[in-house]
């Protein structure tokens, strides 16, 4: 899959995807709610959203670092969506390689470890994502090429 990137606006009457919002819940205490409405787009079913989860900290270069927790698909009572959760982030934990002291520290996006999370690109519906305070949500979109090769037997 390749990478595209792609603006996320909505302009004009109420979409679909923001009448849909009324069906998810306001965020519980200790935790924000995050709304990601996608703009309609040719061949959805061809694209995925891949959600990046995680908190910017300051940490050496050397190292590659993630943290603990986990995305759960949690579906909403009396209606057939799905909202998205991630209860608690952390520990954070990384390798072990040897790094100068002295070596000034940077700022870095870290994420939940684990497979990337894409999900299904829909417009007609907002992908929702609840997250303890304090933790970001990043998304970009991803397209399958449109070439199908076969594989060789073998």
């Amino acid at each position: 899959m390749a990478m595209v990137g792609l603006a996320v606006f909505s302009a004009g009457a109420e979409t679909e995807a923001e009448r849909n919002l009324k069906a998810f819940p306001p965020a519980e205490p200790g935790m924000t709610r995050h709304v990601l409405m996608l703009p309609p787009a040719e061949q959805e079913d061809s694209l995925r959203v891949e959600l990046q989860i995680g908190k910017t900290v300051k940490t050496d270069e050397a190292n590659r670092y993630f943290f603990g927790g986990s995305l759960q698909a949690v579906n909403i009572e009396g209606w057939s969506f799905t909202r998205y959760v991630v209860a608690d982030l952390g520990p954070m934990a990384g390798t072990l390689m040897a790094v100068d002291p002295d070596a000034p520290k940077v700022e870095r996006f870290i994420t939940l470890g684990g497979e990337p999370q894409l999900l299904r690109y829909n417009s007609r519906l907002p992908l929702v994502v609840y997250v303890p305070k304090g933790v970001e949500v990043r998304h970009r979109i991803w397209r399958a090429d449109s070439e199908v090769k076969p594989v060789p037997e073998g």
